[in-house]
């Protein structure tokens, strides 16, 4: 494991801020301050994961199912590590015949930290956007995408079905916009376009983003409740989690890596990124949009708003589903995948 960090896990947050909504753009600077903190280093024992250097970056990930399935690539959300994606959930789509590659974004979990860009200027990136200026960011949404496919050509993946969820919608969706010949389908899962005029999250899923509770340094116990409380606000009204289980995964996230100022930069990359929408609409691989009606941390508009921009994109809302992958939506969100994957084979079986 990466003796070098430890890394929130908290939820696959992602917040959609703009400069022209004040209670946005405060809480967004409020939380990277809050995550700028550094972290002492840490690690425990295990097996080590394979990686490549991929675009320049250090990349941890690992792959599940038969070697002749198709490649599907997961790309996990804001300051969420690969293991995000439940097992339930990376085993169904091995069991239905892909072959699935999960990985770390940048600045997460085992994957190379870029310690020397230090924490970002979150006023001066809002400043810079509101004058029409190019903000100062460590990196952008664009590299994220070029890291996910510097990974598939460092596997030797030509083509693949990519799955985002959260921040990795949007990466998802930047890697079918600027690399569709590597595209097979593409499936966006509970993100959005970054839209300025959408509605923002919910005051309560807000106030969650901006408190991240006790310093796990000093009172772990503490830190994982407050996890817990925080993804029962945001999670899936109409599918609760077992809170033992949930507590169990903070905990395990925790152990694996935490790395505050990771997620503080990502952040800037989502709001340096701005609206995405032109991009959006040059996307011509088969596309599904999957949110959940009950999102309060990005609503059903951002996944409405998503579907509008990408040509022949099929929505799918999933009533009672927040901003989570509880057990119950997976075979439902497997199934609404496929949708898109058949749309890729059509072709050449017509």
């Amino acid at each position: 494991m990466d003796p070098r960090d430890k890394s929130p896990g908290m939820t696959n947050l992602v917040v959609m801020t703009s400069p022209k909504t004040p209670l946005g753009r405060t809480a967004a600077i409020a939380h990277a301050r809050a995550l700028s903190q550094p972290a002492r280093n840490q690690s425990l024992g295990g097996t080590r994961m394979p990686e490549i250097t991929a675009n320049g970056v250090r990349l941890h990930y690992d792959i599940h199912g038969p070697e002749a399935g198709e490649p599907l690539l997961l790309i996990m959300g804001l300051g969420a590590q690969m293991t995000r994606w439940p097992m339930e959930f990376v085993d169904e789509l091995a069991g239905r015949g892909y072959r699935v590659i999960r990985y770390d974004n940048r600045d997460v979990g085992l994957s190379e930290k870029l310690d020397a860009a230090g924490a970002p200027d979150m006023p001066a990136v809002y400043t810079a956007l509101m004058v029409g200026q190019k903000p100062n960011v460590p990196y952008l949404l664009s590299d994220m995408a070029a890291d996910a496919v510097g990974l598939m050509d460092g596997l030797g993946v030509e083509r693949a079905h990519i799955v985002g969820a959260s921040m990795g919608g949007m990466i998802a969706q930047m890697v079918a916009a600027e690399y569709p010949q590597r595209v097979l389908s593409l499936s966006s899962i509970m993100s959005s376009t970054g839209n300025p005029a959408l509605p923002p999250a919910s005051p309560q899923a807000m106030e969650r983003l901006t408190n991240r509770g006790p310093d796990p340094q000093h009172d772990l116990e503490a830190f994982l409740d407050h996890g817990v409380q925080s993804s029962k606000v945001l999670g899936s009204p109409g599918y609760p989690v077992d809170e033992a289980e949930l507590k169990a995964q903070l905990r395990s996230d925790y152990q694996r890596s935490f790395y505050p100022v990771g997620f503080a930069r990502q952040m800037a990359a989502i709001v340096a990124s701005g609206d995405r929408r032109k991009a959006l609409a040059t996307i011509t691989a088969p596309t599904v949009v999957i949110h959940g009606a009950d999102d309060p941390l990005v609503p059903k508009a951002g996944g409405e708003d998503t579907a509008a921009n990408i040509p022949g994109a099929e929505l799918h809302l999933i009533p009672g589903m927040g901003h989570n992958l509880p057990k119950a939506v997976i075979t439902p969100i497997c199934d609404l995948i496929e949708l898109a994957t058949a749309r890729a084979r059509a072709p050449a079986s017509a």
